[in-house]
């Protein structure tokens, strides 16, 4: 299924990527070097990339993904919320999320975030990769069934 525009991760042009790993190896001997200029530094690479990083995030990064994975992280704008996703939309996204997962893919990350950012269950990375039983091997369909079905309740 094609999805729309708008819930496919962004095409960062090789250059961009290139720039930001620069940036954040800086960051991360600045950090080293001197604290406070680090941290300067990440508030301004805070402010270029409208990101939210902290100094643990340049000083541990290697501990989870690779230099391209972070720069690719950081330069793709925030996950689309797109109100009026279709189930099949969904389900596409659940579908492409576990390939890109199984794969390594460095897509991943970001048609997870897409996932969590429009639908309301609080952990849908549970059902996707640590599945209740009912939900193992389920397809994707079924995933989104059980993501759609939560309701919240209100205290």
């Amino acid at each position: 299924m094609e999805l729309r525009r708008e819930l496919l991760p962004p095409a960062v042009p090789a250059e961009r990527l290139a720039e930001l790993g620069e940036e954040i190896g800086r960051i991360e001997n600045l950090l080293y070097e001197d604290e406070e200029a680090g941290r300067r530094a990440v508030d301004a690479f805070n402010m270029a990339t409208g990101n939210g990083y902290g100094p643990s995030d340049f000083l541990c990064w290697y501990a989870s993904r690779d230099l391209e994975e972070f720069a690719l992280e950081a330069a793709r704008p925030g996950p689309p919320r797109v109100p009026d996703v279709t189930r099949e939309e969904l389900t596409e996204i659940v579908r492409r999320t576990v390939a890109a997962y199984a794969s390594g893919d460095p897509d991943a990350d970001y048609y997870l975030l897409v996932l969590k950012t429009n639908v309301v269950h609080p952990r849908p990375t549970d059902l996707l990769f640590h599945p209740p039983a009912h939900l193992v091997d389920a397809p994707a369909a079924r995933i989104v069934e059980e993501l759609l079905a939560y309701r919240p309740i209100a205290l």
